[in-house]
């Protein structure tokens, strides 16, 4: 493929999932980006319009294998969405090769590679790289994602839970060791490989809670919350999983210190998210449809006697992961974040 001058040559690792699959529509009107890379392990050889139809005309590659070599020799930056574990014996070496690379599997969002190793049972193979990657939230980390080379772009859930309760912790109007998040999230989240509980059979119609307050995203959500308030932040997190096709919604309950009105907190969020364009609150409570398809996370904010109730709720393909990989990439090329966005 001829890349365009003034384009940036873009690799897609990993690009016949759901989150591969929104990247590329996303990047395919993006216009500083021209892919010219995107491997699968399954389906190497096989058009990438044939498995993702809705990509049809849009690009006329198809699926290679995962070589760091042709990577390396063919890209400028590499989005990876690997799975966890693979990526990070990929991304050292594209880094060690002069590349920029945004991860969107959880390898490089923990700063601490023991606690890497409790959640997900596995010793991190690149330590060397850990402590250079930026967390990609845009919302908290503009700065310092553009001056990255290496970007751990959020999970799902974290998104939807830090966004809630970021302006919270910071004023430190809440207990901060007395934290409830309860999430739901439809069936996209749990990828596109086939499992029995993910049959249309069994999940329509359905609904259920899984690893309460042992979800992998927990160590996430602590570890931002804690920087952001300057002081140890403790969350007890339950997901669910409910029979749409995207989208999350996490209820917050947390304990006031303060006698903030709800009018209060809602400037009080106005305020602290004022330049992020992808952050929209509203005075009544969001609903997850509101959101899909695009990359805001809608909050609306309730006093309920001295708890607050944040709803947060986001797409999770895509504010909860491939539309924020696109703003970071935005942000890592010094352009306007929204690109490609609206």
């Amino acid at each position: 493929m001829t890349v365009q001058p003034g384009k940036v040559r873009v690799g897609i690792l990993g690009g016949s999932g759901y989150t591969g699959r929104e990247l590329l529509r996303l990047l395919a009107r993006h216009p500083h980006a021209t892919i010219t890379v995107v491997t699968s392990r399954q389906y190497v050889g096989k058009a990438i319009a044939e498995l993702h139809p809705s990509l049809r005309g849009l690009y006329d590659l198809s699926f290679q294998a995962n070589d760091v070599a042709a990577v390396v020799d063919g890209c400028d930056l590499v989005f990876s969405a690997l799975p966890h574990s693979q990526s990070m014996t990929v991304v050292g070496k594209l880094l060690d090769a002069g590349l920029r690379v945004i991860d969107l599997s959880a390898d490089y969002r923990l700063k601490d590679p023991n606690l890497y190793a409790e959640w997900y049972a596995l010793s991190h193979q690149d330590t060397g790289h850990l402590e250079e990657a930026v967390y990609g939230l845009p919302e908290l980390f503009s700065d310092a994602i553009s001056r990255a080379r290496l970007v751990a772009n959020p999970g799902c859930y974290a998104t939807a839970a830090i966004l809630g309760l970021a302006p919270l912790v910071s004023g430190r109007l809440i207990e901060l060791d007395d934290v409830v998040i309860d999430a739901k999230s439809g069936v996209s989240g749990a990828g596109r490989s086939p499992r029995p509980a993910f049959h249309f059979p069994d999940c329509v119609e359905n609904m259920w809670a899984y690893h309460p307050g042992t979800h992998r995203h927990t160590p996430e959500i602590q570890e931002v919350l804690s920087y952001v308030a300057g002081e140890p932040v403790r969350v007890f997190f339950t997901p669910h999983v409910v029979a749409i096709e995207r989208g999350i919604h996490a209820t917050i309950y947390a304990r006031l210190r303060t006698h903030e009105s709800t009018d209060d907190l809602y400037e009080l969020f106005a305020t602290f998210y004022a330049q992020a364009p992808f952050v929209r609150l509203t005075r009544d409570l969001p609903q997850v449809k509101s959101t899909t398809g695009t990359n805001f996370c809608d909050i609306g904010i309730r006093r309920v006697g001295d708890r607050v109730v944040v709803c947060s709720v986001l797409d999770n393909l895509l504010k909860g992961a491939s539309g924020t990989a696109v703003q970071n990439f935005n942000l890592m090329l010094g352009i306007d974040q929204t690109t490609a966005l609206w």
